[in-house]
């Protein structure tokens, strides 16, 4: 933190590097950690040369990863951070993971004296720039306690919902609702399109009546203008994102009716190329089997 040991950043990457020049704003020194070296210096961090490094050199260490895979090999290499994990270290994991992993991740850092907190973060590419990304906690309420004044410099709203894991459970509840309405929004906007109504017509009728939801009155308004907000979480991602959720309602025995329609949606985007860039081209994926249309014409 500002005048102590800087603050250890594992993953530089597009939610990464915002929440680390957050952080740097903020007063923090943030050593940093990615496999691209020049992201360091372009969120203000400085460059750790290696994970033990990094390890070595800070009490508290965040990491932004695309997946437990990821997660796991950074936690789990042979010199990676649990080799050189101390007692009373704090890491905190604000990636999409699996809660399986998190878990049992805990609990091996946990028999080191270091505590593991899951932190899933919501609101995309503009809130964590802006510093108003909803954080959802799991795991020793004083440890989340003690971590609110450094979650502040790029989160605006905070919730502790258990113990370790459950912050990445309802990250996960969370993304399969936005990857259905997004894919959802998607396929009528092309419908809408094809029947000639007026797109912005449409949306006020949408955002007034039963069928509002977050791509309604966040994402469509942009999308019908020709501006897809670039910069989130790609399709590829999300569909990750949904895979993940399919799994763990498949562990807690519940009948899961209503995935199939965002993982068709997405595994046709990131068939027809549109998997590294941000899920929002669901739409145009839909469009392209559906005689070439786009909403902005």
């Amino acid at each position: 933190m500002a005048g102590g040991k800087p603050i250890g950043f594992i993953g530089l990457g597009n939610m990464g590097g915002r929440m680390t020049r957050r952080l740097v704003d903020a007063g923090h020194t943030v050593l940093g950690f990615d496999l691209e070296p020049a992201r360091a210096q372009a969120c203000g961090a400085l460059a750790a040369a290696s994970l033990a490094q990094l390890a070595h050199q800070t009490d508290i260490v965040l990491m932004s990863l695309p997946d437990s895979t990821v997660v796991e090999a950074v936690v789990e290499a042979e010199d990676g951070l649990l080799a050189n994990a101390r007692a009373g270290q704090v890491v905190v994991d604000l990636s999409t993971a699996a809660a399986s992993s998190t878990r049992r991740l805990a609990q091996r850092f946990a028999e080191r004296g270091v505590s593991y907190v899951d932190a899933g973060i919501s609101g995309g590419a503009p809130a964590a720039e802006k510093g108003t990304l909803t954080l959802m906690v799991g795991g020793d309420a004083a440890v989340v306690e003690g971590l609110r004044g450094l979650f502040a410099a790029f989160s605006s709203k905070v919730v502790h919902m258990g113990a370790s894991g459950a912050g990445h459970v309802t990250k996960l509840l969370n993304n399969f609702l936005n990857a259905v309405s997004l894919s959802a929004t998607a396929e009528v906007m092309v419908a809408g399109k094809k029947a000639g109504l007026d797109l912005h017509q449409l949306l006020d009728v949408l955002n007034n009546s039963s069928g509002v939801n977050f791509a309604t009155l966040n994402r469509f308004p942009h999308i019908v203008e020709g501006n897809y907000l670039e910069g989130g979480l790609t399709g590829r991602l999300m569909t990750k994102d949904v895979v993940l959720y399919v799994d763990l309602v498949r562990d807690l025995g519940i009948a899961s009716l209503n995935a199939a329609g965002p993982l068709a949606s997405f595994g046709l985007g990131n068939a027809l190329g549109y998997g590294d860039v941000i899920s929002n081209r669901v739409v145009d994926a839909i469009g392209d089997v559906s005689g070439g249309v786009r909403l902005k014409s």
